[in-house]
């Protein structure tokens, strides 16, 4: 029979999908995000906004807990564990990238995490739920954002993780709690209510706030399901529902589950090799080629000899930051990143520290930077490009053009350097011991029997002698990761 309604067939794909439909790309692909994505949100315990998020939180208390990721003297509701994990995932911007454009990983994974761990199951959650559970997030919102043609640019009035983020959170959560097709459908209509963020606080200590929300309110919309609650049944097929959040919206139901076919599939993610919005990483390409002409043989090219330095990109306001006075303004500024590459050769999570922003030399090369809109480079993590160009006071011009950067979909990370971008995030907080155990037990997620192996890892206690061999470890990683990062 067919169905009439979208949300409907949402539901129907939620409840449905089972681990047989997973193909073995798939499993390899949501095995490299789930691993940057922990690796990510332990380099963000480290941050400001983190802590924020973390002493908000100890005001809630439950008779079950889940495990904040590195903090093993640290428990939490799973609504808040789940929350201030994906405030840590998205604290820097470090998190994968998708298209249409949103950050998919961070508002599913921390959910999955805390329910698999606060609920009494048996059998236990095996990797393989924990995987399909994940990618079931994963396309709901890749689904979604598929109905709209503004989803496929760069956001302009909503941040995707705040809105397609909460469905696929509800989608996670309703699959490995198991709800029944129903109650699936009324999860989704409760998440609607709960989505959306404005872009105007991108830039901001606020913005993690959005992957945090949309993995807390997933795991809220999943339990008040489970309750009873009811909402509008057709929130997905209305324009004064989903369709709120798009314009040019035009819902289909989707196909049976005998001919499903994932999104994920057909299309990979980007992973960052540096803690900025996408679009900078087509910055830094370029520039980086344009630095080797301006290196002599003793030093660095003075800065006074530039004239200017002309950046050809995608009109993208809110990466447009002429002088960043944050390290959340630095991360989404063209600008910032081009002239550090530019004087530094290199982009790494310090280069985004007050003082690195605030040097005098990065100050005076900003002056000197122009923005340049080419009406064909459109605001499309797919399409776009950007080129730079920098003038000599003597005349010379030099110039270099990036169409695809290391780390995006179509030039993706081996697997050796997802893995050193892991080791360096995750060894901040974690043993050498704690970090190659996670590594390995993700490499064969689908072989684990019991997630709480997992978990446990994930409070990052260790055992006393793997903390005697971690400073070691830690100056071999981040050896290793300093290779991996040089342009």
């Amino acid at each position: 029979m067919m169905l009439k309604s979208v949300t409907e067939s949402f539901a129907k794909v939620i409840h449905g999908l089972k681990v047989g439909h997973l193909t073995d790309q798939v499993i390899q692909r949501s095995k490299r995000m789930i691993l940057d994505t922990l690796g990510v949100g332990f380099l963000g315990t480290s941050t400001e906004v983190f802590h924020k998020a973390s002493q908000y939180s100890k005001i809630y208390s439950s008779n079950i807990s889940s495990t904040v990721w590195g903090q093993p003297d640290f428990r939490l509701p799973p609504t808040y564990a789940a929350f201030v994990n994906g405030v840590a995932i998205h604290s820097m911007d470090f998190d994968d990238t998708w298209h249409p454009a949103t950050h998919p990983s961070g508002a599913v994974l921390p959910v999955l995490t805390a329910l698999s761990e606060a609920l009494p199951q048996s059998p236990k959650f095996s990797g393989l739920d924990l995987l399909l559970a994940f990618n079931v997030g994963i396309e709901v919102q890749g689904r979604l954002m598929h109905f709209s043609k503004e989803a496929k640019d760069i956001p302009k009035r909503f941040h995707p993780p705040s809105v397609v983020g909460t469905l696929g959170s509800a989608a996670a959560a309703s699959k490995l709690l198991g709800l029944s097709l129903t109650k699936c459908q009324e999860a989704l209509a409760i998440a609607v209510s709960y989505a959306g963020a404005p872009m105007a606080n991108a830039a901001t200590e606020t913005k993690p706030l959005h992957t945090g929300n949309a993995a807390k309110h997933g795991i809220e919309a999943a339990f008040l399901a489970m309750l009873g609650l009811q909402g509008n049944k057709q929130v997905l097929d209305l324009e004064a529902g989903f369709g709120a959040f798009y314009a040019n919206y035009s819902p289909k139901v989707l196909p049976n589950l005998d001919s499903h076919t994932w999104l994920l599939d057909q299309q990979d993610v980007a992973i960052k090799s540096f803690p900025a919005h996408l679009s900078t990483h087509w910055v830094t390409d370029a520039a980086a080629s344009v630095r080797k002409h301006l290196i002599t043989e003793k030093a660095l090219f003075p800065t006074e000899h530039i004239k200017r330095v002309v950046l050809r990109i995608p009109n993208v306001q809110y990466v447009n930051r002429p002088f960043p006075n944050s390290e959340h303004e630095a991360r989404h500024s063209f600008q910032y990143v081009a002239c550090a590459m530019l004087l530094d050769g290199d982009i790494t999570v310090s280069s985004f520290q007050k003082h690195q922003i605030n040097r005098p030399q990065v100050r005076e090369l900003l002056s000197k930077v122009e923005l340049e809109y080419p009406p064909d480079n459109l605001p499309s993590f797919d399409t776009l490009y950007c080129e730079i160009s920098v003038t000599l006071k003597d005349g010379a011009t030099f110039t270099h053009r990036s169409d695809t950067f290391y780390g995006h979909w179509r030039k993706p990370l081996s697997q050796k350097d997802l893995e050193a971008k892991f080791r360096a995030n995750a060894s901040r907080t974690l043993s050498c011991d704690t970090v190659e155990s996670l590594i390995k037990i993700v490499e064969k997620l689908e072989d684990l029997e019991d997630c709480s192996v997992l978990t446990t890892l994930l409070q990052g206690s260790s055992p006393p002698e793997a903390a005697s061999k971690l400073f070691r470890c830690n100056n071999s990683i981040t050896q290793s990761f300093l290779g991996f990062t040089n342009f």
